[in-house]
C-alpha cells in the first residue's frame, strides 16, 4: 500500500511539473478562430452566397469574423484563403497584405479590392457563380460541403507580384510560397 501511495504522489508530481510547460506551449500554437461558428461547425446561412438562387432572404455573402493569435514571430504579413474541400479545393476568399499588426478581421469584409478594413489589405477578383472583389460565400444548395479558412503568416510586407487582375490560383501559389506558418478553421454549409 505504502508504494502505491508513493508511485502516486510521484506521478501526481510529474504531472504538475509537466503541465504548465504544456500549457504554455499551446498557448503559444498558432490558431484561427472566429465567433460565427466553431471549428467542425455549421457556417450560418448570413455567410453563404447570394448568387445561388433561391432568394433566401438570410443569405448575404458577408465574409464571418476571423481571428488569430500565437502567429510566428517572423511574420512580417497576413493572408488568407477559402476553399471549398469538397468541390476541387475551389477557392472562395483570397485576402492578402493583412497588416502584421492586425490579429482579426471583422465579419463583412467590403467587396472592394483595396477594403478599408483592414487598411492596406487587397483581395482578389473571385471568378465564378459571382463575380466580385473578396469573399464568395458557400455555395451548395443541393449538398452539405466543407469550407476551410487558412490564415498564413508571410515572409513579405507585401506580395508585390500580385495586382489587382491575379487569379485566386495565382495568388495562393504567392501566398503558399511566402507563408511561414499557418492556422485554419472549417466549416460546414
Amino acid at each position: 500500500m505504502r508504494s502505491t501511495k508513493i508511485v502516486l504522489y510521484a506521478l501526481v508530481a510529474l504531472l504538475v511539473s509537466v503541465s504548465p510547460v504544456a500549457a504554455s506551449t499551446s498557448r503559444n500554437a498558432f490558431s484561427l478562430s472566429s465567433t460565427a461558428f466553431a471549428n467542425g461547425g455549421v457556417i450560418p446561412k448570413v455567410h453563404e452566397c447570394t448568387s445561388g438562387g433561391g432568394g433566401d432572404p438570410a443569405k448575404k455573402n458577408e465574409s464571418p469574423p476571423l481571428a488569430w493569435s500565437g502567429a510566428p514571430a517572423a511574420a512580417k504579413s497576413y493572408a488568407i484563403v477559402m476553399r471549398d474541400l469538397d468541390n476541387a479545393n475551389l477557392i472562395h476568399w483570397v485576402i492578402y497584405d493583412i497588416p502584421v499588426s492586425a490579429t482579426s478581421l471583422p465579419q463583412n469584409v467590403q467587396h472592394v479590392y483595396k477594403p478599408a478594413v483592414p487598411a492596406g489589405a487587397r483581395q482578389v477578383y473571385y471568378r465564378g457563380s459571382a463575380s466580385l472583389y473578396g469573399y464568395q460565400g458557400p455555395c451548395s444548395p443541393s449538398t452539405v460541403n466543407t469550407y476551410e479558412f487558412v490564415v498564413h503568416a508571410l515572409n513579405q510586407a507585401s506580395l508585390t507580384s500580385l495586382s489587382s487582375s491575379s487569379s485566386t490560383q495565382t495568388a495562393a501559389r504567392a501566398i503558399a510560397a511566402a507563408s511561414i506558418g499557418s492556422a485554419r478553421i472549417s466549416g460546414e454549409s
